[in-house]
C-alpha cells in the first residue's frame, strides 16, 4: 500500500504569483477573424433540459476562422487533465470555452495568462455536458481530444514583439458570493469570491485533506465551501493532484478559481495552493459582521433617538399607526423604532428619503432586529438612482439568528417566513456590492420597510446604517 503523507496548509501567497519564463515565440497564424464571443455564438444550443447539443464543425478548407483568448487553467499541479481552459480577455471577460487535447504538461508551453491564437478550422464545437467545448472530430465521442501530434495545427501562442510568448496578468473578475459564480456566462473563466471557508463539517473535528484515498490512491473528490452569505458549491480537486494530501485550511479568505460544470453539477477547480488565500479567522454563514467605524445612518432619526428628526425624513406617506418609538427598548437600551400590531394589508410601514454624506459606493446597509412576527416575516425596498420610483426588494424570510440578505430586481417583495430572536438583539445586512444603481442623492428616496397582511409583530428596530 502507498505511504500518504499529510502536509499542512499556509495560504497566504496571491493568485498572481504563478511562474511565467520567458518562452521562446514565433507567430503562427495570422491576425484574429473574428472575436470569440462570436466564434462562441455558432455552438448550437442544447434543447431544453440537456446539457449537451449537436456540434459545429468549422469548415477545415474556405476562409480562416482565428480568434485569441488567455490562458486561465494549468495542469502544472495535476488539476487539469488534457484540458486547456481560457477566456476572450485577460480582464473582464465575456466569454470562457475549454478545448480537449490529448496532451499533458500544457502549461510547459502555454502558462497561465498566455495570449493564444487558434486557428479552428476543422475543428469541431458544442456544448457537452454542461460546458462549450473545441475539439477534435472523434468516432466515439461528440467532441474529441485534438491529437499531441497536431496541436500546433490549431494552438498558438501570440508574441510580444521581442520573440517571446505573450503572457498577460490575468485580472480574476471579482464577485460578491459564490452564488452569482454559478453563471454560465462565468465558465471557463477565472473567477475570485472574498469571505469563503470550507465546510464546517470537512475541518472539525477532523482536518480532511483535499481529496480522499483509497488504498492509497488518490480519487476524484468534492469539497464543499461556503461564503458568508451562506451560499455553498463544490471544490473539486482531481485524484492527480500534487496537493491532495494536503490538509484542507481551517481559515477564510480569498478564493480564485476556474468556474466549471459536469451536467447540472457546478464545481469549482483551482489551479493550484496559490488560488487560495486564507489568513481570516472563520464565520459564522450567515451571520453578519458589526457595523464598521464608516458606517453613516441612511436616513436622517435612522437611529430613532430624535423622534421628530426621523418623522422629517419620511414621505407624504407618513407612518403607520401600529409603529411608534420604543422610548428605552432600543440596541443597547437606546431608542428604537417598535412595530406592535396586525396589518390588514402587506402595509409601506414608512418610506424615507436619503441623508446627506452617504457613501458613494455603498457596500451594505445594516440593522438590528429584536423580537417576534408571526405567520408573515419583513421586506425592504432600497430606491435606485437612475429611476427613484424603482427599488430592488430585500425579503428577510425566516429570521432567528441573523441574516445577509440578497436583493431581487423584479420589485418582488415576499413576507413569507417568521420572526423570533429569542429576546437578543441580531443584525440584518442587506448586500448592495453588486447593485450599480443605489441612490445616495440627499432629499431622494432611499429606503422603505413592508410588513405582511394579518401577520401578529412585536418587533424592535434600530440602528439602520450604510457603509
Amino acid at each position: 500500500m502507498s505511504a500518504i503523507v499529510m502536509t499542512s496548509f499556509s495560504s497566504c501567497v496571491k493568485e498572481d504569483d504563478w511562474s511565467t519564463p520567458e518562452i521562446l515565440c514565433t507567430n503562427k497564424f495570422d491576425a484574429a477573424t473574428i472575436s470569440m464571443a462570436d466564434f462562441a455564438a455558432l455552438a448550437p444550443a442544447p434543447e431544453s433540459g440537456s446539457y449537451s447539443g449537436t456540434t459545429y464543425k468549422i469548415p477545415a478548407s474556405g476562409s480562416a476562422v482565428i480568434f485569441d483568448g488567455y490562458i486561465v487553467s494549468s495542469d502544472e499541479n495535476g488539476n487539469f487533465f488534457k484540458t486547456i481552459s481560457f477566456q476572450d480577455k485577460k480582464e473582464n471577460p465575456t466569454i470562457g470555452m475549454q478545448m480537449e487535447v490529448d496532451k499533458s504538461s500544457n502549461y510547459a508551453d502555454f502558462p497561465v495568462g498566455a495570449h493564444i491564437r487558434i486557428k479552428a478550422n476543422g475543428l469541431v464545437l458544442g456544448w457537452d455536458r454542461g460546458t462549450l467545448k473545441l475539439g477534435s472530430v472523434d468516432n466515439t465521442y461528440a467532441i474529441g481530444r485534438i491529437p499531441s501530434v497536431l496541436l500546433n495545427r490549431y494552438l498558438s501562442g501570440v508574441c510580444n514583439g521581442n520573440n517571446r510568448l505573450d503572457v498577460a496578468t490575468l485580472v480574476p473578475t471579482v464577485l460578491p458570493n459564490l452564488s452569482k459564480a454559478l453563471d454560465t456566462k462565468y465558465l471557463n473563466t477565472l473567477v475570485k469570491v472574498a469571505g469563503v471557508q470550507f465546510n464546517e463539517s470537512l475541518v472539525t473535528p477532523t482536518q480532511k485533506t483535499f481529496i480522499d484515498y483509497i488504498a492509497g490512491v488518490g480519487q476524484d473528490t468534492d469539497r464543499s465551501i461556503v461564503d458568508k452569505n451562506n451560499n455553498s458549491t463544490i471544490l473539486r480537486s482531481s485524484g492527480y493532484s500534487t496537493f491532495g494530501a494536503t490538509l484542507l485550511p481551517k481559515e477564510s479568505g480569498d478564493l480564485t478559481f476556474v468556474v466549471s460544470k459536469y451536467n447540472a453539477n457546478w464545481q469549482m477547480i483551482i489551479r493550484g495552493l496559490n488560488d487560495i488565500n486564507f489568513k481570516n479567522p472563520r464565520f459564522v454563514p450567515g451571520v453578519p459582521e458589526n457595523p464598521s467605524a464608516s458606517a453613516v445612518k441612511l436616513f436622517n432619526g435612522s437611529d430613532f433617538e430624535n423622534w421628530n428628526n426621523f418623522l422629517g425624513s419620511l414621505n407624504s406617506f407618513g407612518l403607520k399607526s401600529y409603529a411608534t418609538q420604543g422610548v428605552g427598548l432600543g440596541y443597547n437600551g437606546t431608542n428604537s423604532l417598535q412595530i406592535k400590531g396586525t396589518p390588514t394589508g402587506n402595509d409601506y410601514v414608512f418610506t424615507s428619503f436619503a441623508t446627506g454624506g452617504l457613501p458613494a459606493t455603498p457596500k451594505r446597509i445594516t440593522f438590528y432586529i429584536k423580537g417576534k412576527a408571526t405567520g408573515k416575516s419583513l421586506s425592504f425596498n432600497v430606491y435606485k438612482a437612475s429611476d427613484n420610483s424603482k427599488y430592488y426588494s430585500f425579503n428577510l424570510g425566516t429570521f432567528t439568528n441573523g441574516a445577509i440578505l440578497g436583493s431581487f430586481d423584479g420589485q418582488l417583495n415576499q413576507y413569507t417566513g417568521s420572526i423570533d430572536t429569542g429576546g437578543n438583539w441580531k443584525l440584518v445586512e442587506l448586500t448592495l456590492s453588486d447593485l450599480p444603481d443605489i441612490n445616495v442623492a440627499e432629499g431622494k428616496t432611499v429606503f422603505a420597510l413592508k410588513v405582511g397582511s394579518s401577520a401578529v409583530y412585536d418587533l424592535q428596530i434600530d440602528n439602520i446604517t450604510i457603509e
